[in-house]
């Protein structure tokens, strides 16, 4: 009978989750067959099986490009600059608000900085363009404070448009972050937090010693996957506020890809381009994990 009822068990969660592997294998597995086409010299008319053979003359000429490696300077940048402010925001919010033992309050600024995940790219642009144009919001409130002479186009300014794509990712996602983390942090042992308070050990000092030593294994977890997409970035993102005044330190890998493979056609091309970057990340993966398991024991296999 035990044996039964284990299988009908079994039986449910595949079901449950047979939804989620079939995505997989569809969206993540079998389009990978695609990549053939980067040592192709790919025609959209002979097909995947009837396209030239070209070798490595695609990753020849990406590396041959003259503007790659100020297009890889530009997407490690700004990936470094979001792991670096972008990373422990969420974190530094949910060790504060695990702290807040009023509910109502809790709640309400949890739903308020987890709102705007929700938001589309089209709807945030909108609003930090609105703000930081040349006649946005900003500049009207900074001229009439007299902190400025004339308006700031901050969006076609190198500096301050990319603070403004950093700031805009944060604002966007640092709310989901947090939801990861509170949840990590409902599954503490209370008895912990109390030991510490016996032990005379304040906010600080829990939060210290009891909250971020729980929280390890999520924040490794998270800084592995995050790691392993340092090449990746929002393309629709970007999208919204690159322009020509600032392409020397907006144009990342997608965007280029996204003009050179989509709007170009050059898809065997950009398809090698999209190999460059998924062997990197993957190489990255690999060796921060086993940096991590040697030096805090948390891996994510």
């Amino acid at each position: 009978m035990k044996g039964t009822f284990a299988k009908r068990d079994n039986l449910a969660l595949w079901c449950i989750a047979a939804p989620g592997i079939a995505h997989l294998l569809l969206f993540k597995y079998v389009p990978m067959a695609g990549n053939w086409i980067a040592f192709q010299n790919y025609n959209l008319f002979q097909g995947l099986f009837h396209s030239p053979w070209a070798g490595l003359a695609h990753f020849e000429r990406m590396f041959a490009y003259a503007e790659f490696f100020r297009i890889l300077r530009n997407t490690l940048a700004l990936s470094l600059y979001s792991l670096a402010f972008g990373f422990p925001a969420p974190l530094v919010l949910a060790l504060l608000l695990n702290e807040v033992r009023m509910r109502a309050f809790k709640r309400t600024v949890q739903t308020l900085l987890y709102l705007p995940h929700f938001l589309s790219w089209i709807i945030v642009g909108g609003i930090f363009i609105g703000l930081f144009n040349f006649k946005g919001t900003l500049n009207a409130a900074l001229l009439h404070f007299g902190l400025i002479n004339e308006p700031i186009d901050f969006l076609t300014l190198p500096h301050s448009f990319l603070s403004v794509v950093i700031g805009s990712g944060i604002w966007k996602e640092v709310g989901w972050g947090m939801i990861i983390y509170l949840a990590a942090l409902a599954g503490v042992n209370p008895n912990l937090y109390e030991a510490a308070m016996v032990d005379g050990a304040g906010r600080w000092r829990r939060m210290w010693h009891v909250s971020l030593p729980s929280l390890l294994p999520a924040i490794v977890v998270l800084l592995l996957l995050r790691i392993g997409n340092m090449l990746d970035a929002n393309i629709e993102q970007l999208l919204m506020f690159l322009n020509p005044l600032v392409r020397d330190v907006g144009e990342v890998i997608d965007t280029y890809v996204y003009r050179v493979g989509l709007l170009g056609a050059q898809f065997s091309y950009t398809t090698a381009i999209g190999m460059f970057k998924s062997v990197v990340g993957f190489l990255l993966v690999i060796g921060l994990n086993r940096l991590s398991k040697r030096i805090t024991g948390e891996s994510i296999y």
